[in-house]
């Protein structure tokens, strides 16, 4: 089957019509994500679809829905009283913009036309685009100081933090000039957009602390990621035989992010394929700790555990240090963002 965005439009389409059809309790439904707009939604052959169910309350978990072995949904169930009042998202990193630029699938009662003109008034100006970058800054700087005033104690928890800060800082500097970035893409994106910005110097910091000093080494360091790709792999199916997992790593998303993998590991940019690895085997490693040793080996490997990881957090440091001037110096454009 051919994947395009229209069709991936068709799909979410026809999946909130018969969801609203079944659900009287959903009150309006939306679409985000790379299926909206922005960088082709396929990579490596496969997609996710973004959906976004309203209801009057919540009471539903996330869920991954399997439409191919290329293709998933990935809804998410929210309760009305999460976008109110509307102007308080503007300053809100996530959703802020997920409302701001997402396309309404359902809205019989108008609630998110009203919601997202709420969120769209004043958006883009100065104070509001500085609080979203200001916040995800503030919180990356706090993660910092948490590591700084006490000795690390080693394990998926403490990675979980520390990458969440790197996440923080990245999204601190994407919020100046439009949404936050995440998943397969994030680093990826994140290249794109100093380089487009004029401060391509901030790229490499963040590939330190991601990657430690592994891809200088080129074809070596492409074939290292790869054996990592497949104990990755291994470590997903036992997750998925033996435990309750997170919707993150649903069976349904393995392609997703197989295929993902191996097209980064492929191109000119193949470190960009750590980020989502890494993200994602911490997350198996603190759902299942037992079967966590060659998550271990290559957060030690990276600088993530173990005696580099002082080296890593005063590499930290030094890349918010210099985010925090490019706040402080930041003008907004003459013309809106969007």
């Amino acid at each position: 089957m051919r994947i395009t965005r229209d069709l991936l439009h068709r799909i979410a389409e026809d999946t909130v019509k018969e969801r609203a059809h079944m659900d009287d309790t959903i009150i309006a439904a939306y679409l985000h994500g790379t299926v909206k707009e922005g960088d082709d939604p396929v990579l490596g052959g496969a997609a996710d679809i973004d959906i976004v169910f309203i209801h009057e309350n919540y009471d539903r978990e996330r869920e991954i829905i399997r439409m191919t072995e290329d293709v998933h949904l990935d809804i998410e169930h929210h309760s009305k009283a999460l976008y109110q009042p509307p102007k308080e998202l503007r300053t809100r990193p996530w959703l802020g913009y997920a409302i701001y630029n997402c396309h309404l699938l359902y809205d019989p009662q108008h609630f998110l036309d009203f919601t997202q003109a709420g969120v769209r008034g004043l958006f883009l100006h100065y104070e509001n685009v500085l609080a979203r970058a200001e916040t995800l800054m503030n919180r990356s700087r706090a993660t910092w100081l948490h590591f700084h005033n006490r000795e690390a104690a080693f394990g998926p928890e403490q990675v979980r933090m520390y990458l969440q800060a790197v996440e923080d800082a990245v999204n601190a500097v994407a919020c100046l000039y439009g949404p936050p970035f995440g998943g397969r893409r994030f680093l990826r994106q994140f290249k794109q957009l100093v380089e487009a910005q004029g401060v391509p110097e901030l790229y490499k910091p963040v590939i330190q602390l991601v990657c430690g000093d592994l891809f200088p080494d080129g074809a070596a360091a492409v074939e290292e990621a790869k054996g990592w790709m497949l104990e990755w792999s291994d470590d997903f199916y036992r997750l998925n035989e033996n435990y309750s997992v997170p919707a993150q790593l649903n069976y349904h998303r393995l392609a997703y992010y197989m295929r993902g993998y191996e097209a980064m590991l492929g191109s000119d940019e193949p470190e960009t394929a750590l980020w989502p690895l890494l993200d994602t085997w911490t997350l198996m490693a603190e759902t299942m700790p037992s079967q966590s040793g060659t998550w271990q080996a290559v957060c030690e490997r990276i600088g993530l555990t173990g005696k580099g990881f002082d080296g890593q957090l005063a590499d930290l440091d030094a890349l918010l240090d210099q985010i925090e001037l490019l706040l402080e110096a930041w003008e907004p454009p003459e013309v809106g963002l969007g």
